[in-house]
């Protein structure tokens, strides 16, 4: 009999928390439903894959997949909705800060018929400022430069519909975007507001690097934009150099002591170099995701997984 309910948690480092999230989880979820849960080693590096394997030895509702290397929280949440049996899933992190008790508020409104239940996490102050301010940096530059909105503070604790899990796992994307892919969809979605509980253990694995380069991939993925302010940007440069000439040519012919020459190279340097450089280098980041994607190389590699029940 195939579970009601699937949960898929990525797990990077997370060894000292695992037993903590286990116990939560069958606390808010033995005898309410019929379930599973999914835990997805992304190459960790300490001794997370052991304690995988003993929570399972133990645990029957538990199966832990392995992956070769780390392929990153996107592809590790693919990995396990590809290989869950649920009629739904809900997909949430191992740090505990996606409290396992909103799971029922999620099944409810899936069961009002929301094929999709996202969360947004509510503001607070107990966040770090760097935190909060790379959040917001975060949302704002992707949301001036994507199509669609995507709202501040939604999070990748979410409940999934199998159709929609169909869906994704057709889906061949080495630049996995869910956080954009699931409101593009579409179908019937709901919003749950939640407050995040306290990281059980740990640190972030979502540096100030990470999140640029996740607000990259999802602005390139979703949106030719970029490539439009490309241009406005080279014409803005041009305009600017175009000026700067005029006044060079002016300080020559009204001005005495002007050096003859040096204007015109650096006003052609500063113009042929800002479009290069900015054109180009959004030019390549489409050009280098179509090179991967060419290749059609396995969004992720299974080392190794507990055997199916």
């Amino acid at each position: 009999m195939n579970p009601t309910i699937s949960v898929v948690i990525p797990c990077l480092n997370e060894q000292d928390g695992l037993q903590e999230l286990v116990d939560r989880l069958s606390a808010e979820l033995v005898g309410k439903y019929a379930f599973e849960v999914i835990l997805v080693d992304d190459g960790s590096t300490d001794q997370t894959l052991e304690r995988l394997k003993q929570l399972a030895a133990t645990h029957t509702f538990l199966r832990y997949i392995s992956l070769s290397r780390n392929f990153g929280h996107q592809q590790a949440l693919k990995a396990g909705i590809d290989n869950s049996k649920g009629a739904c899933v809900i997909t949430m992190d191992a740090d505990l800060q996606h409290p396992p008790a909103l799971i029922h508020t999620l099944v409810q409104r899936w069961k009002e018929g929301h094929d999709i239940v996202y969360t947004v996490r509510k503001p607070s102050k107990d966040l770090p400022w760097l935190k909060r301010t790379t959040s917001s940096l975060f949302y704002r530059i992707i949301n001036t430069l994507i199509d669609f909105p995507l709202e501040e503070g939604s999070a990748d604790f979410r409940l999934i519909d199998r159709r929609v899990m169909s869906i994704i796992s057709d889906l061949q994307d080495p630049f996995l975007f869910l956080r954009g892919l699931i409101p593009w969809l579409g179908f019937r979605q709901a919003r749950v507001e939640y407050e995040p509980d306290r990281r059980f253990t740990g640190t972030t694995k979502y540096s100030f690097t990470k999140m640029l380069r996740l607000a990259l991939n999802g602005v390139t993925s979703f949106s030719v934009r970029p490539l439009r302010l490309a241009m406005l940007c080279g014409m803005g440069i041009s305009v600017l150099a175009f000026m700067y000439g005029v006044y060079e040519l002016v300080r020559y012919f009204l001005l005495d002591g002007v050096v003859r020459g040096w204007a015109s190279v650096l006003t052609s340097v500063l113009f042929l170099g800002g479009i290069q450089l900015i054109v180009l280098g959004i030019i390549g980041e489409y050009l280098g995701k179509l090179y991967v994607q060419a290749k059609h190389r396995p969004d992720y590699i299974v080392r190794e997984q507990s055997d199916e029940s």
